[in-house]
């Protein structure tokens, strides 16, 4: 085995690993979307698929991005592209897909970051919709593309680039593991504070009653069970390459599976502590404007954070300090996802090219902060980044999941041998029923679930009551998908470090001595 040009990177150790993973799963979505989806489908009902989601699909998917990512010691390209011919340019088009979200992803933490600030003097005034989308974005009447660039969000946008870079320099260890080591304890504790002070406002109850109230009756209902596995897939951060690239930094005998049973269950648990938080403060805005929670509007995304919780921290006692820890909230937990999101590319061109960690991060970072200014900073920003979020994550993300399942287990037989390597090093091991899962469950709701979303996309088009313009959603929604397939397809060809079997680190059972001592998740 030649040897590598420079040594690889590792985490110090097993908790190093799961923290990041769990920063990396613990996102925007969790607070932003999970209460208004299990609202909307069945309330306490809601649980029992998404449980059975996580269970069949969510953790299985992880445990299969760990294998690959451990045994094949490489960015999602280069695991991917030694694990089949042609591997490569699926991992390629993983990290297109990385690059895509990771563009527009720092728009909206600067978003957050200045309303943090805002938070202190309550500066959206008396009409929290007309600031955020008039004074604050600017957001012209009608979607299109705008070069109209709003200045007052560039300094904030332009901190959250170079936050980014800082970290992603100081590599695997000083940065993204410090970094989630850090800021996802500090995530916890504020949002725990955030929690506790939501159920003490009046009308709490009223609002966990209408969160948790089950309505059995949507379990019949496809759409329902539907939303519970895309939820449990957009939450993991799996199947676009954040894991393979986090996987590949574990030393050669780390427990897979019981971290990811810890970092699945731990991502759902904050998803549920979110829940109770936002819907006990949503509980407070209905009692105080004397409506029923059902008469509420601005449950999920963008409105959610911008509109509707401004409304609710004018309205309550110590409204500043509940609006500092929420916004808080909302960059730390951003910010462990951007990281993650960031090193799939970063990680993919260091070793295609063979660049230096600075020279890479700064390549990455010049490009998405310059993109991120062009298309998001704008007077059109909101509307692109609605329509680029949808059709990456529900087309782009899962076309990926469908390959890399069908191919691996249909077209390679490769389950048997990776299930193996989760064994070899793993205290919690996987039986048949993972291959079961991965070969049939995982596809058949994934094929299901992005035929769905794409004949709504094609025969209703997007964007509300009325859609946006069939010209708008071609070019910034399937165009952003198509951008990430020719992104795949260049990066494949471009000469680059040849990989060839001499030059291969992965993996080998073999390799392990009695010195290597199985880390335990302390």
């Amino acid at each position: 085995m030649a040897k590598a040009a420079t040594k690889r990177e590792n985490w110090s150790g097993q908790t190093g690993f799961l923290l990041a993973a769990i920063g990396s799963a613990v996102g925007l979505g969790n607070i932003w979307r999970f209460p208004g989806v299990a609202y909307e489908n069945g309330g306490g009902a809601f649980l029992i698929p998404y449980l059975v989601a996580l269970l069949t699909a969510g953790i299985p998917i992880l445990f299969l991005d760990y294998a690959i990512g451990h045994r094949y010691q490489g960015s999602a390209p280069r695991a991917l592209g030694r694990l089949f011919r042609g591997g490569q340019t699926l991992g390629w088009f993983q990290v297109g897909i990385s690059f895509v979200i990771m563009c527009y992803y720092g728009v909206i933490l600067a978003w957050a970051a200045s309303f943090t600030i805002f938070s202190v003097t309550e500066a959206w005034g008396d009409n929290p919709t007309a600031f955020f989308t008039g004074e604050y974005l600017e957001l012209a009447e009608t979607p299109g593309l705008s070069l109209d660039i709003v200045g007052h969000l560039l300094l904030p946008l332009l901190l959250v680039w170079l936050a980014v870079m800082f970290v992603m320099v100081l590599g695997v260890q000083n940065g993204l593991e410090k970094a989630n080591k850090f800021f996802l304890p500090l995530l916890v504790v504020l949002f725990t504070i955030l929690v506790v002070r939501a159920l003490f406002l009046d009308g709490a109850m009223d609002g966990l009653n209408a969160l948790f109230t089950p309505d059995f009756s949507q379990l019949t209902n496809t759409d329902v069970w539907l939303a519970a596995y895309s939820q449990i897939f957009f939450s993991l951060s799996i199947a676009f390459g954040i894991m393979i690239t986090y996987s590949s930094y574990l030393k050669r005998k780390s427990d897979l599976t019981t971290t990811g049973l810890v970092a699945g269950f731990a991502n759902s648990s904050f998803e549920i502590l979110a829940g109770i938080g936002v819907f006990a403060t949503l509980g407070f805005m209905a009692a105080a404007s004397g409506v029923g929670v059902n008469e509420l509007e601005g449950l999920t995304g963008p409105i959610l954070s911008f509109v509707t919780f401004p409304q609710i921290i004018s309205m309550m006692p110590g409204g500043p300090i509940f609006g500092v820890l929420f916004f808080g909230s909302l960059v730390l937990a951003g910010f462990t996802s951007m990281i993650s999101i960031a090193q799939v590319v970063v990680a993919a061109l260091q070793e295609k090219f063979e660049l230096g960690r600075a020279a890479a991060s700064a390549l990455v970072v010049g490009v998405c902060g310059s993109i991120s200014i062009v298309l998001f900073a704008t007077t059109t920003g909101l509307y692109t980044l609605d329509t680029v979020d949808k059709y990456i994550n529900e087309i782009g993300i899962i076309t990926s999941a469908i390959l890399m399942t069908v191919i691996i287990s249909w077209g390679l037989r490769k389950l048997p041998e990776l299930q193996a390597h989760l064994n070899l090093v793993s205290a919690f091991q996987v039986g048949t029923w993972w291959r079961v899962l991965i070969s049939f469950v995982v596809p058949v709701m994934l094929l299901v679930m992005i035929t769905t979303t794409g004949l709504s996309l094609i025969q209703d088009g997007y964007g509300g009551d009325p859609p946006y313009p069939r010209s708008y959603t071609n070019l910034m929604g399937w165009g952003t998908v198509g951008f990430a397939i020719l992104f795949a397809l260049v990066f494949t060809v471009l000469p680059g470090r040849r990989d060839t079997a001499a030059e291969d680190e992965a993996f080998d059972p073999d390799d392990l001595t009695e010195d290597d001592e199985l880390e335990e998740v302390r």
